[in-house]
């Protein structure tokens, strides 16, 4: 199918490694607590536009130059980390506010969309790992003689982010159903923002310390 073979077993080990916690299930799960569905929504509309980009870059070969580079590798993944840390330290040191009376649960008046969306691609495009992610897992699934071709490469990374997001978008309503209730409360609304920028803080210092190469 597409120049691939094994989808069945393709099938089971993506469903398999989404179901896995990793750093962007946290990132969604944050998001969505802190600030709302739409906000983990957005989140995870980043994220797979950053799968797509790493996936398509893993098609055509140009992650290639990032698992031979120790340079580019590290310049990205410190880029990745910084940027993480930022974000954490924003939610963390963001003052409380007083919850408006009869808010719509699905909005966030004090972050724009576009800057959760661009945030959710950035945590996504700036972490190494899931560039050599797609180099090392898609080609055991494409044939040989189709291995000079995009097309099987970018027809498993749409699958793979298929199931993916149908994953994601259910964390997002379970996510946002128990932060309905913390939402109503100023202070627990605040201790939970403060909370995900310590996650984030802590997403980035371990893509910091981790695969040094």
């Amino acid at each position: 199918m597409f120049g691939t073979h094994d989808f069945i077993i393709f099938l089971i080990a993506g469903i398999s490694l989404n179901l896995l916690p990793g750093p962007d299930t946290m990132y969604i799960v944050g998001r969505s607590v802190a600030q709302g569905r739409r906000a983990g929504f957005l989140s995870v509309l980043g994220i797979c536009s950053g799968i797509f980009i790493h996936t398509t870059a893993a098609a055509f070969g140009l992650s290639a130059i990032l698992f031979a580079s120790s340079v580019a590798f590290n310049a990205v993944k410190w880029a990745g980390a910084i940027y993480l840390v930022y974000l954490g330290l924003q939610m963390f040191l963001s003052k409380n506010q007083e919850p408006q009376e009869k808010t719509d649960m699905l909005t966030t008046p004090s972050v724009d969309h576009w800057v959760i969306y661009k945030q959710g691609l950035l945590t996504n495009l700036l972490n190494p790992k899931v560039a050599m992610f797609f180099m090392a897992f898609l080609p055991q699934f494409v044939t040989p003689e189709y291995a000079s071709n995009p097309l099987p490469f970018l027809f498993l990374g749409s699958v793979f982010i298929f199931t993916g997001t149908v994953w994601c978008l259910f964390l997002v309503a379970v996510a946002a159903m128990v932060s309905k209730g913390l939402r109503r409360k100023s202070r627990s609304l605040h201790m939970a923002k403060r909370a995900t920028g310590l996650l984030f803080m802590g997403l980035g210092i371990r893509l910091a310390i981790q695969g040094q190469r």
